[in-house]
């Protein structure tokens, strides 16, 4: 494989930064998350106190290249996730590559716990999937098929594996998570991440937030990961992992 890109984020412009972070093939799963120099994974209780200006631009540049941003509902809640939009020259980008003017957004939770009249869903320029257990309340399934395409899959809890087989079916093939660390948890125990983003933001938060992974169990054996690139940024570390 060829050496890592080192570089500060400054010296790419927009076509550069698009090109670093092409993916090799398709389908593909990436996941985007923000780390404090010590692990944590949010600051009091929210990501946005680790991120700033210069990770938010490649944050932006993953959502532009993606064909589905798959997101758990606690992180919808709590980041107060809208409708998932672009500026106009993320927009052009993606109908020059030949792709649909936006992205799609996707939401998991086991129990389908997704307001079917929320700005998520009201204000979104296409129709956004929900991901949820085959044995989620009917009631709330019932009131969401209109306005979302359904994958339910999975007894008591979402079947990952099934699930991201269902974004694909749908056409979407590259898939871009920004987790929570429940979700990321579950992608990894499945074996279904090729690529992991991770801003290490210059801040040291202590014990007690989450690592950007989560769940209750570890892995049997650890995924091994090959740097691509590093990018500084006001003294952000923004890496690039991807599958060995």
């Amino acid at each position: 494989m060829n050496e890592p890109m080192l570089k500060r984020l400054s010296d790419l412009d927009e076509e550069a930064l698009f090109a670093a972070y092409a993916p090799p093939r398709n389908p593909w799963l990436r996941v985007n998350f923000v780390s404090s120099a010590d692990g944590a994974a949010t600051v009091d209780g929210l990501s946005g106190g680790l991120s700033g200006h210069e990770d938010k631009r490649v944050f932006k540049m993953l959502r532009a290249r993606c064909d589905v941003l798959l997101t758990g509902m606690g992180t919808v809640e709590a980041e107060a996730y809208g409708a998932l939009l672009l500026s106009p020259e993320r927009r052009q980008w993606r109908l020059d590559q030949g792709l649909p003017e936006f992205p799609v957004m996707a939401v998991a939770s086991n129990s389908a716990r997704l307001d079917p009249h929320s700005s998520l869903i009201r204000d979104a320029p296409r129709k956004p999937v929900l991901v949820c257990a085959a044995d989620a309340p009917a009631e709330r399934i019932a009131a969401l098929r209109n306005v979302v395409d359904v994958i339910a899959v999975g007894e008591g809890s979402i079947d990952y594996p099934a699930a991201v087989e269902g974004l694909h079916e749908l056409g979407h093939l590259q898939v871009l998570s920004e987790g929570g660390p429940h979700v990321f948890g579950e992608l990894l125990r499945a074996g279904l991440v090729d690529e992991l983003d991770v801003t290490y933001s210059p801040l040291l938060v202590g014990s007690g937030p989450t690592r950007i992974a989560g769940g209750p169990e570890g892995l049997e054996k650890t995924q091994e990961m090959t740097l691509a690139h590093a990018l500084e940024a006001g003294g952000n570390l923004i890496a690039r992992y991807v599958r060995a």
